[in-house]
């Protein structure tokens, strides 16, 4: 026999990708009209929301701790709603992404085709699979508070880089004095990607916090994928091509800069 919270995770779960699916499917047609795929960096963050939301409705109906349900529902409010926020103030009156308009062009299939098979349908694969620990541990019956404690530090750690790394550069961009100029202050210092380093952080926090059962342990793939996105995939790697063509003198940030976790900078 199934034990209860894990067979309410599975509703969590698929209730889940019913609302990815959805919310992905709004996104595509917001951006086939507008013919523009920065669309989707506003969505991310409410996207996971919205999988919030939805699964302290789901989860009510079990014997999942209320108290746990909330806290996931709030960590992930404060990420989501503070990112997406952000993101929209940057792109909302800019051209597209210089990223997305090369991933356009170099494809050589239609807008709409470029838009649900290279954008929306791999972010809406991601978006599900890094919300595992949402889902899963809001229907974890007992709370291991040192546990959840240790995942809001963590997650609180991710917050302010991420907070923090964006202002810096908004501002650092805001001064016409620093136009083609390369950011390296503040926390960009110690590391060459602030924000991602503390996007990973608030994940692995989020899965900390979920992870008070076996099953909640069990969605550490949501951590590990998001690290991977942000270094490997979406995040820094496409970031960094970018930076090298655009940006003299980013070969030598690079020597004496921490690609990720911060650190004290070379000599």
């Amino acid at each position: 026999m199934i034990p209860n919270d894990l067979s309410q995770s599975f509703t969590s779960l698929a209730a889940g990708l019913g609302v990815v699916v959805a919310f992905m499917g709004v996104g595509l047609a917001i951006a086939q009209r507008k013919k523009k795929l920065t669309v989707v960096d506003t969505m991310w963050g409410i996207g996971f929301v919205l999988v919030a939301a939805e699964t302290v409705l789901v989860a009510s109906g079990g014997d999942g701790d209320p108290y746990l349900r909330w806290i996931l529902l709030a960590m992930t409010a404060v990420w989501g709603l503070r990112l997406s926020w952000h993101l929209h103030r940057r792109n909302a009156n800019a051209p597209e992404d210089p990223r997305y308009a090369e991933l356009a062009a170099a494809d050589g299939r239609s807008f709409a085709q470029v838009a649900l098979l290279r954008v929306f349908l791999p972010q809406g694969i991601a978006m599900w699979l890094v919300a595992t620990p949402i889902m899963v541990g809001a229907n974890n019956e007992d709370i291991v508070w040192w546990v959840v404690a240790l995942g809001l530090a963590i997650f609180t750690l991710g917050n302010v880089f991420e907070g923090v790394g964006d202002a810096q550069l908004a501002a650092f961009k805001s001064d016409p004095a620093n136009k083609g100029k390369l950011m390296d202050q503040g926390l960009w210092r110690y590391t060459r990607h602030p924000n991602y380093f503390g996007d990973a952080c608030v994940w692995v926090g989020i899965w900390i916090v979920a992870a008070s059962s076996w099953a909640g342990l069990a969605t550490v793939i949501s951590p590990i994928a998001m690290t991977i996105f942000l270094t490997k995939v979406t995040g820094a790697a496409l970031n960094e091509k970018g930076m090298k063509k655009s940006k003299p003198g980013y070969d030598e940030y690079v020597r004496r800069t921490s690609g990720f976790v911060p650190w004290k900078p070379k000599a």
